[in-house]
């Protein structure tokens, strides 16, 4: 008797002191995203936009990491960045910069905003059709129209076939493909939707396998499940040093956005390719760096990796040593030591635009949006 005693009163001990914890966190949590949203309001331009001397891009960023965030879609810094947005909506139906050469990213992460606060104006108004619809049919048949499949005379057995790049007939890369698939997933789209299946074959061919899904060189040299830039040409890795037999390396931000983006396309966890990466991702875990790439494109890396594993929907990640990690817990707690006084974010590198403390701020929202319980 005294012995089931001690063991409730060690289960109750135990569960408070959980609870404590997880209160505490969360209460981190908002007050980071208090500050950050603070700071972004101060940084808003008058017609709506964040750092557009970049294009929209940042602009849909922020958006997307203020609504991941918690924020309403009618708060008012919300509503005019959206107006700032609509004003790039093309007779194509995409919208971007005018003149500019990502059409398709610029268009994709606007569709994620808009379908965002689409479905949350719907529900705080509880109406039938939401204000954006129309929006959103005409820039998902823009992005639709992007990807590099027979409506573009690219067959199956060319490394293009299903990949989406930034536009203007570039090279389709994985980063640009996954934000493909998300934003088509987001917008309502299935698993087996035509265009995501046909992404899947090309986000296969971008990992460190061999498989009846990847025959590419590359992935006989490194066969690390990891996921590298590109297969187009002789494939890419944004990491410069290749393997002693020429294979090309892994790294942390495109593993993340690979593994995603199979979730997304209906790949089970008992497939090969997902368990390879997955595999590497318990092997690389970091939430200090991106695995390969150090502080290039840190918190770019961070929104892909709270995003996939929300998607594999992992409370925690027992990693190459056996211990299991919460990194909801683990991505807080970096976060929260490299925000700024000020509110913001920012990355010393400015690889990829990260030295934008704008940018970079909408980024840390976004993780930090996906690192709720």
């Amino acid at each position: 008797m005294m012995y089931r005693i001690i063991s409730f009163v060690v289960v109750l001990f135990t569960f408070t002191a959980m609870t404590f914890a997880d209160s505490t966190q969360e209460a981190k949590r908002q007050k980071m995203i208090e500050k950050g949203v603070a700071f972004l309001r101060g940084a808003q331009a008058d017609d709506g936009s964040f750092s557009s001397h970049a294009g929209i891009g940042p602009t849909g960023i922020v958006l997307f990491g203020l609504l991941n965030a918690g924020v309403p879609a009618d708060d008012p810094m919300i509503a005019k960045g959206l107006k700032f947005l609509e004003k790039s909506k093309w007779a194509d139906g995409g919208i971007y910069t005018e003149g500019g050469l990502y059409g398709n990213y610029e268009s994709c992460v606007a569709l994620q905003c808009f379908t965002v606060a689409n479905r949350k104006l719907k529900a705080a108004g509880n109406l039938a059709k939401g204000p954006y619809d129309e929006l959103l049919a005409g820039v998902e048949k823009f992005v639709r129209a992007g990807q590099f499949t027979e409506q573009k005379d690219i067959k199956q057995d060319d490394m293009f076939y299903g990949g989406a790049g930034y536009g203007r007939h570039q090279r389709p890369d994985l980063s640009n493909t996954q934000f493909f698939i998300e934003a088509l997933r987001n917008a309502g789209a299935k698993s087996d939707d035509p265009a995501i299946q046909k992404a899947l074959i090309f986000v296969s061919r971008t990992q460190n396998l061999e498989s009846q899904h990847n025959m590419a060189q590359f992935a006989t040299k490194n066969p690390d499940g990891g996921f590298i830039y590109t297969p187009v040409g002789q494939g890419e890795s944004m990491v410069p040093e290749e393997t002693e037999n020429g294979g090309l390396r892994s790294y942390g931000s495109m593993t993340y956005a690979g593994l995603k983006s199979m979730i997304y396309a209906g790949v089970t966890q008992d497939d090969p390719r997902v368990k390879a990466a997955y595999d590497w991702v318990k092997k690389h875990y970091d939430t200090e760096s991106n695995p390969g790439l150090g502080d290039s494109g840190l918190y770019y890396y961070y929104t892909v990796f709270s995003k996939t594993l929300n998607v594999l929907e992992l409370e925690t990640l027992e990693v190459s040593d056996g211990k299991k990690r919460d990194w909801r817990s683990d991505l807080i707690e970096s976060l929260a030591r490299r925000q700024q006084p000020n509110g913001s974010w920012l990355n010393e590198n400015p690889r990829w635009l990260e030295g934008d403390p704008n940018l970079v701020t909408g980024y840390a929202l976004i993780a930090l949006g996906d690192c709720k319980k």
